[in-house]
């Protein structure tokens, strides 16, 4: 269960950070919620989707990382293998906070499995500045925040011009094994192509047609995904 406090330098002083990437500490995920001000870097490696909240029914985007809830494809003994990792993953045990003035604050969930007191990253300085580590992590923080709210404009844009379309991802490894992936959207490229001159435009200026062909870009990887899944069943287990 998390226990999310304020993070300060008094009572968590000696606090420490496991980084390193591995099942046990909860890497070993199907897909993980990313944002538009990382999708640069994470189309290069992952195939991008967007999928409606349960909760909310809004559009949130992810990064697919296996075919199951529990598989990840770039997860194994060595840890995780990709030249960049998600944001939401990268933060380890922190998250955004606001302080009674909305101003955001860091926040710490002490029950992660991260969390130590002898092991991994210092989070502060021995005479209680910010470690390296610390101001990293506040950057991707920062990244996830501004996220958070570009990914509700995005979305107001692509859906007012009909530019999202489900689609479902069906992966057949062999005749006995396969994966159909249901309730995922991306953009159609071929609405896309059709928009005005005028539209075009707006989601230019607005920062959103780079976002579009990122995602269109990022199923070229659903292939890399189902390449890497062929090598982890020749070579058995995570090697």
């Amino acid at each position: 269960m998390a226990k999310h406090v304020l993070l300060n330098n008094v009572e968590h002083q000696d606090l420490r950070v496991i980084t390193r990437h591995a099942a046990e500490l909860g890497d070993n995920v199907g897909s993980v919620l990313t944002f538009p001000t990382e999708y640069g870097d994470i189309q290069r490696e992952y195939p991008l989707f967007f999928r409606k909240d349960p909760g909310t029914g809004e559009y949130q985007s992810i990064a697919l990382l296996g075919f199951r809830n529990d598989e990840n494809l770039f997860l194994d003994d060595r840890g995780w293998n990709a030249a960049y990792i998600p944001g939401i993953i990268a933060r380890g045990p922190f998250l955004i906070g606001f302080d009674g003035r909305g101003e955001p604050v860091i926040h710490v969930d002490l029950d992660n499995p991260r969390i130590s007191r002898s092991e991994g990253e210092p989070v502060f300085l021995p005479q209680g500045g910010n470690s390296h580590y610390i101001e990293r992590v506040a950057t991707i923080l920062k990244g996830i925040n501004d996220g958070i709210a570009i990914s509700k404009a995005m979305f107001a844009a692509f859906t007012e011009m009909a530019l999202i379309e489900p689609v479902n991802v069906e992966i057949k490894l062999t005749a006995d094994e396969q994966y159909t992936l249901r309730g995922l959207y991306t953009i159609s490229e071929e609405k896309l192509k059709a928009l005005d001159g005028n539209s075009l435009y707006r989601l230019n200026q607005a920062g959103f047609l780079e976002g579009a062909f990122l995602v269109i870009a990022s199923m070229n990887n659903v292939k890399k995904l189902v390449d890497m899944k062929h090598r982890r069943q020749q070579h058995g287990g995570n090697r």
